[in-house]
């Protein structure tokens, strides 16, 4: 694909035009190797017209109510003139590698305002639940001009890992009463979180949720913020009532401010941006590696001596990696 077949797409996302940012999105997604040199190119040319939005991660366990929690948000934002991009990573298939892709569904309100645009994208089984092509879809978003671009995960420890690797914020939601309090106090999950939202504080619920708030703030207490100049707080919300998101939102403001000052911002962005680049690197040595005519040639049979027990898996390993003579 030449320079000349793809400059509608770089022209359409600038100018905003919603079909083209789908359509770039899906370039960037694309597997084909055309494609995937094409979505190189596209996005070194919007570069520059990056680094301006304000990049949220949430994730939360199963139940905590997140598409629910994202709405409200957008929601709100869009009111105060915000425009609001999410892209919204779908659990994939094991077996078949398809996603239900049922963010929109789920987000029926922030789905029609003009001022949103949504994105659901199947993880394809990598990064714990974080889609590969995230961080370059989050950098179409940005230069098509929305203001804030919003990442929602599955939910799983490497996701959770992944996400921060791109964001400014990240917001852990919880909820109280059916010990999922427990799976936020985990120390290296803790450390992650630049604040935590304990949902669903609403109706018989309120004081389960202020019980699990004391119940993380003390948790927080023994963890290891991930910035210096930042104490995560909790919170307590209801995304249902829409209760408690506009403290949230301050809160992402004022972490934003305190860490822009310092000059943190910058340089956590610039650490995101080589943990990318090496990342990339050690995936384009997987996918060389696995299409080796050598590595293909020789793996049922190392696979095999493996499973009989006649070669060790760190042996085995050895002779793949370094094409050691197998004979």
């Amino acid at each position: 694909m030449i320079s000349d077949d793809i400059q509608p797409y770089i022209e359409g996302v600038l100018r905003h035009d919603r079909r083209m940012i789908s359509k770039t999105i899906t370039l960037i997604e694309s597997t084909l190797s055309a494609h995937k040199k094409a979505a190189r190119f596209v996005i070194d040319q919007l570069l520059p017209h990056t680094g301006r939005a304000i990049r949220l991660g949430i994730t939360g366990v199963p139940g905590a109510g997140k598409s629910t929690f994202i709405e409200a948000l957008g929601m709100m934002l869009v009111k105060k003139g915000y425009s609001v991009a999410v892209l919204a990573v779908d659990p994939s298939s094991v077996r078949s590698g398809g996603s239900i892709l049922a963010d929109k569904t789920r987000m029926e309100k922030l789905s029609v305002e003009e001022k949103a645009f949504i994105r659901p994208s199947p993880s394809g089984g990598t990064l714990g639940g974080v889609a590969s092509k995230t961080r370059e879809t989050m950098l179409v978003c940005e230069a098509a001009g929305f203001d804030v671009v919003i990442v929602e995960t599955v939910g799983s420890g490497q996701s959770d890992v992944a996400v921060v690797s791109m964001v400014d914020f990240f917001l852990m939601l919880m909820i109280s009463g059916a010990g999922d309090e427990l799976q936020g106090m985990k120390k290296g999950v803790l450390e992650l979180a630049d604040a935590i939202a304990v949902n669903k504080a609403d109706g018989d619920n309120i004081q389960r949720a202020d019980f699990a708030k004391k119940q993380c703030e003390t948790a927080l207490h023994f963890s290891t913020p991930s910035s210096p100049n930042w104490l995560p707080p909790v919170l307590t919300c209801s995304a249902l009532n829409v209760t408690g998101i506009h403290e949230i939102w301050d809160t992402i403001l004022e972490h934003r401010e305190k860490l822009s000052s310092t000059g943190e911002l910058k340089m956590k962005r610039e650490k995101q941006a080589l943990d990318w680049m090496w990342f990339l690197v050690k995936e384009g040595l997987a996918e060389w590696f696995y299409k080796n005519p050598y590595v293909k040639k020789i793996m049922p049979r190392i696979e095999k001596e493996v499973e009989e027990g006649t070669t060790t898996p760190a042996t085995a390993a050895d002779r793949l990696l370094f094409f050691l003579d197998d004979k």
